[in-house]
């Protein structure tokens, strides 16, 4: 089931994208010949009663698309429909339909995440153990309950910390934990050259431990290998539209960040996943925790919206430049030129989905998985 509702929920993402386009091209007066689910050949296929436009459902379930009468400029058209064309129309009803898809994205995610922070608490995490983690260096060492006083002397919990203070104590402290290193090379499961000091507070006594974290290839850092308590805290409608925005900002910047790195940095390469990552880990998030598998619907929503805007074709921003780049000319652009600059997209494009998905098996081949658990 989950492997159903994971599909569903990314088709969803499509659909809505697609959509966008093909509202904004009706509303606009364009004639849209199809929408279809996914990539050719149509599996299924069907035109209702009296539609100029055909819908269908494609074999390969890698995206979809909405084909817009003269998209191509060279296109022959029947002179009834020609003044519904793409091309013949003016740049700023262009501009729309092509920003339609991009932005319901970018809107749904918003809403998604508005809702999500509006509606549950916002959790923070706190200096006190919640669960030690099953052959973790602090299986029996620390214990569900411990509120952690000091990491090496850095200052963890105290009475009277609010939630947000707790948080930036949790973070000074796995800051502490990192600073340790693996005699050698960092390798994964590579333990500590020297143990972490750890003061905690248990039944009202206070007792100094001592735990050595190991090296996690997957999380790129040393860990003790508990999980930390979290305490909630209720937000207003503003506030979550305020995290909502902020939360979106920071994925945006570190998507376009990552996405220049990954042409010369190999680490930045690693972390990038494709589709069948993207699917996997919504499956398997939603084995855990509903709530966080559609906080992650969002954010692939997100990453959908603001990666369809670099302006390349066949990207949507690509659509978006070459309008542009026409207005400010004050001509059309030849079609030939769109084209030879297309494969400059087309080329990120495939090394996009190249990288992706040659991750996505290496991780499933491997059994290092997606780091939901």
């Amino acid at each position: 089931m989950s492997y159903l509702l994971a599909f569903a929920g990314f088709a969803a993402l499509i659909i809505l994208h697609e959509a966008g386009h093909f509202v904004a091209a009706k509303a606009v007066g364009m004639r849209v010949e199809r929408f279809a689910l996914f990539f050719p050949p149509l599996i299924a296929k069907w035109r209702p009663k009296n539609s100029e436009t055909e819908y269908g459902i494609g074999a390969i379930p890698l995206g979809g698309y909405v084909k817009i009468t003269g998209m191509n400029p060279e296109e022959v058209i029947a002179p009834e429909i020609a003044h519904r064309a793409y091309y013949r129309q003016p740049v700023w009803k262009r501009i729309v339909v092509i920003a339609a898809g991009p932005v319901v994205n970018i809107v749904l995610a918003f809403l998604i995440l508005w809702v999500l922070f509006a509606s549950r608490p916002m959790q923070h995490a706190q200096p006190v153990v919640e669960r030690v983690v099953k052959d973790s260096p602090a299986q029996g060492v620390l214990q569900p309950g411990d509120r952690l006083l000091s990491v090496d002397g850095q200052r963890g919990y105290a009475a009277g910390l609010t939630p947000e203070q707790g948080e930036a104590r949790v973070d000074a402290l796995r800051e502490q934990v990192a600073r340790h290193s693996c005699a050698g090379a960092q390798r994964p499961n590579c333990a500590a050259s020297t143990p972490v000091k750890v003061v905690v507070l248990r039944d009202g006594e206070r007792r100094t431990l001592e735990v050595t974290p190991r090296y996690s290839g997957r999380d790129k850092r040393l860990l003790i290998g508990f999980q930390w308590a979290t305490r909630g805290v209720d937000v207003g409608a503003g506030e979550a539209a305020q995290l909502s925005v902020t939360g979106m900002w920071n994925v945006t910047t570190t998507t376009v960040d990552r996405i220049v790195k990954i042409f010369y940095d190999s680490e930045a390469r690693e972390e990038v996943s494709g589709v069948v990552g993207s699917v996997e880990v919504t499956r398997q998030t939603l084995e855990i925790d509903t709530v966080r598998a559609v906080s992650i619907l969002a954010l692939i929503s997100l990453s959908l919206g603001i990666i369809n805007l670099f302006p390349f074709l066949p990207l949507d921003g690509g659509h978006i430049f070459w309008a542009l780049a026409e207005k400010v000319r004050g001509r059309a652009i030849s079609f030939r030129v769109m084209e030879r600059a297309s494969l400059v997209g087309f080329m990120l494009v495939l090394f996009l989905f190249y990288v992706g998905l040659s991750n996505d098996i290496g991780r499933l081949s491997s059994g290092e998985g997606f780091g939901v658990r």
